[in-house]
């Protein structure tokens, strides 16, 4: 079994920055992809960017140039570096992990972008 753990959420105002963290444990094999997700109220979850555990990053359209996925020395620790951030990035956040056909979720984090 796979434990993913977010942290790093929280209400800012527009123009301002967080960092959200994923700690996975358990079973993790070396072919592994980790990523993270958004779902705003009413709306359906989306991928906001990944990361290969060869370290190839995918980013969408919506936030790049604004937020970063990346690793540390710990390779199953994830950070998503979110700067600029707007009240549309306003969602709960959520960590997965992707490997051997089957994906395993956090419990989310709530980003709140208002003034």
């Amino acid at each position: 079994q796979v434990q993913l753990v977010e942290s790093g959420g929280g209400l800012v105002q527009p123009g301002e920055s967080l960092r959200l963290s994923c700690a996975a444990s358990g079973t993790i094999f070396r072919i592994h992809a980790m990523a993270w997700y958004r779902q705003a109220p009413g709306k359906q979850r989306e991928l906001v960017a990944a990361i290969t555990s060869g370290g190839s990053t995918n980013v969408v359209d919506s936030v790049k140039g604004r937020f970063t996925i990346s690793r540390d020395n710990d390779p199953n620790t994830v950070y998503l570096q979110m700067n600029s951030l707007k009240p549309e990035d306003t969602a709960v956040y959520y960590c997965n992990l992707d490997q051997r056909f089957k994906q395993y979720w956090g419990q989310g984090t709530q980003v709140t972008v208002s003034s």
